[in-house]
């Protein structure tokens, strides 16, 4: 379960990332839902990764 939590903020990253690299691939990028979306799982992603890795040692 340690190395699930220690991944979710990478993992949330990548899904952040995926998502915005999907929406220009199909010329969706006037949709500002799906976009602000992404953002805010990049940085969610970027504040768990940080906060998890300070709290879960091994």
């Amino acid at each position: 379960m340690n190395t699930f939590l220690k991944n979710l903020g990478l993992i949330l990253i990548v899904l952040g990332a995926v998502a915005l690299i999907a929406c220009f691939f199909t010329g969706n990028v006037n949709n500002n839902g799906i976009l602000a979306s992404s953002v805010a799982a990049i940085i969610v992603g970027i504040i768990v990764h940080i906060v998890l890795n300070k709290r879960i040692t091994e």
